[in-house]
């Protein structure tokens, strides 16, 4: 489909399974953020070679298919992040106004969790699938209802959902770049702004998602538009934390290889990207490996979610979309994201050791061997002293002296990058990149020597990742 194309609407009925709808970067070049790499031995499920990378690869997962033991025993074996179908939307977790039920949503959470994987939320905010009593309203009273819903829901799971698909598929199809009509929107402007904020109270510890469909082609007006809402919200604070594309690819709706193009943009504007629902009509191998090493490609990308298990699992099972056909066998195109998963370089491991700075060739240092919290870090000569061993632990600090973070005393350019107390604040996690960037996980933004110095005492603050030599670093 060319640029000027009019993306098709997908249209929606609740039908049984109807749709809905810890990135450690890799690494593992010279200049990257790493000791040389030894070779890791290929994995045999999805979800255990994805993680070699640090992502996870998963599904959507329907309560009444759990007591299907040949579903369960793939979905169990292959994948380590599991998504709602239906099960925690609005119509499913609050059937009557002020009245929740979990019981559906916690049978695929307990699912989960019991099989040792994590699990997205979704969604908190639509205009499909609201009970009647949500349709019923309007203005205000609509708005309070989401907000309440909002803080029903995540009051129930909170610390438990590793991302919250939290609005769902906001912006019109075709060339406009326009909202959706929907009671949502017409309850003012501001509606996905309020829901984020309303997340972020009712379940700070959350990645905050906002998701859609047909976004996936840089080129349309609906992507940019979602772009540009995204771009406003990180300008303004608004607490977003990712952005979610559903990649529902098919004829009207085709892969196009400047997918990598959107995931890298929108990273860049500081958000986590994923891949929330795919499915490829006809289950293409060269395809799914095309949209995999889309996803390894950015450092940014959490990983990815297909949206069923099996074909006859699919909201399209007339398109052979997935990777398990409808016995349970696997097509080819499982074992084109296998092999494409597996030749992903591995994520750091922790362990100690200098940081050093791939412009200046000087080391991460903590001044004057200083254990007082508030001390900038600088550039200095590498000498392999305490104050220059960083331990990156599997919570993703940067350790110094084994109980002093890396910390960043703000979220803005020119932001000092200091020593303080680890106390586990998303301020002093970072993500070390396979372009050997190190990336604040509060922030967005990227470990920088200033003004691009190289010398003895230059300091070291957040900026804007930009590529510069001043921004990549080597674990030695």
């Amino acid at each position: 489909m060319g640029s000027n194309a009019i993306p098709p609407p997908i249209v929606r009925r609740k039908i049984g399974r109807l749709l809905t709808a810890l990135v450690v970067g890799v690494l593992g070049s010279a200049a990257v953020l790493v000791a040389p790499q030894t070779s890791h031995a290929a994995e045999s499920t999805l979800g255990g070679a994805a993680a070699q990378s640090g992502r996870y690869f998963g599904t959507a997962i329907a309560s009444g298919r759990l007591n299907d033991s040949t579903y369960t025993t793939i979905a169990g074996r292959e994948f380590n992040s599991v998504t709602a179908e239906n099960e925690m939307k609005i119509d499913a977790t609050e059937p009557q106004r002020g009245q929740f039920n979990f019981t559906a949503g916690d049978r695929v959470y307990n699912w989960a969790v019991q099989n040792g994987k994590q699990v997205r939320g979704h969604t908190l905010a639509w205009h499909s699938q609201q009970p009647g009593w949500m349709q019923s309203l309007s203005g205000s009273a609509l708005r309070q209802a989401m907000t309440n819903h909002i803080n029903g829901v995540m009051g129930h799971y909170k610390g438990k959902i590793a991302q919250w698909d939290v609005v769902n598929e906001a912006f019109a199809d075709g060339t406009s770049g326009a909202r959706r009509d929907s009671n949502l929107q017409r309850s003012g402007n501001d509606w996905i702004e309020v829901a984020f904020r309303t997340a972020r109270a009712a379940d700070p510890a959350a990645k905050l998602c906002y998701n859609d469909y047909n976004v996936e082609n840089w080129t349309w007006a609906k992507t940019q538009a979602m772009y540009a809402m995204v771009r406003d919200f990180k300008q303004r604070g608004v607490p977003i934390d990712c952005v979610g594309f559903q990649s529902h690819f098919n004829s009207d709706s085709p892969y196009n290889s400047n997918f990598r193009t959107t995931l890298q943009s929108f990273a860049a504007l500081g958000v986590d990207v994923a891949i929330t629902e795919l499915d490829i009509q006809g289950a293409s191998a060269t395809t799914y490996a095309n949209v995999t090493n889309d996803c390894l490609a950015v450092p940014r990308c959490l990983g990815i979610t297909v949206w069923g298990v099996r074909d006859t699992d699919s909201w399209r099972p007339e398109h052979s979309p997935l990777l398990f056909n409808g016995d349970g066998s696997k097509k080819p195109a499982y074992t084109s994201v296998l092999n494409a998963l597996n030749a992903a370089s591995p994520a750091p491991s922790p362990g100690s050791g200098q940081i050093k700075g791939v412009g200046s060739g000087r080391c991460l240092d903590v001044p004057g061997a200083s254990t007082t919290d508030g001390t900038q870090v600088n550039l200095w000569d590498c000498n392999n002293r305490t104050n220059q061993q960083w331990a990156y632990t599997a919570a993703g600090e940067l350790r110094v002296y084994g109980n002093k973070c890396l910390d960043a005393a703000g979220t803005g350019n020119g932001t000092k990058v200091q020593i303080y107390s680890c106390w586990g604040g998303d301020n002093q996690k970072w993500r070390l990149n396979s372009d050997g960037s190190i990336v604040g996980v509060q922030s967005g933004l990227c470990l920088d020597a200033t003004a691009n110095g190289t010398a003895n005492g230059t300091l070291i603050q957040l900026y804007s990742c930009s590529n510069g030599s001043n921004q990549r670093w080597a674990r030695t």
